[in-house]
């Protein structure tokens, strides 16, 4: 929004608001603007009989297994996973193993969010 005047008549704070937010997903779509997430690095340890369920519950959350550690009868999956997947992860990895696995996440980097939800998050805020 360019030029605005405020009119005792015409204008309300509500018509401004309208106008700003028309204006951002207008700018939003010519811009071609890409929506960035965080990505963690997530380190779960888990009995061995319960490791093909987190992995698959983490590959189901888009996470990249970087890698497996084996510790007695316990592995460590290592991935990165999106932070926006990992709402109520905790009370997830204890169903999944009993109580039995934990995990620990530390902020990595960021990533490109994918186009299909970018789509979804722009529906959205419209």
């Amino acid at each position: 929004m360019y030029d605005g005047t405020y009119h005792d008549v015409d204008s309300s704070e509500l018509s401004f608001k309208i106008a700003g937010s028309m204006a951002l997903q207008s700018a939003v779509k010519q811009a071609g603007v890409t929506i960035l997430e965080p990505i963690m690095k997530v380190e779960v340890t888990t009995p061995d009989e319960y490791m093909g369920d987190v992995i698959g519950d983490l590959s189901s959350k888009r996470a990249q297994i970087m890698g497996t550690q084996k510790r007695g009868n316990t592995t460590i999956i290592i991935a990165q996973v999106p932070l926006a997947e990992l709402s109520g992860y905790a009370t997830t990895l204890r169903s999944l193993s009993k109580g039995r696995a934990s995990y620990y996440m530390e902020p990595s980097h960021y990533e490109e969010v994918p186009k299909n939800i970018q789509e979804k998050i722009i529906a959205k805020k419209a």
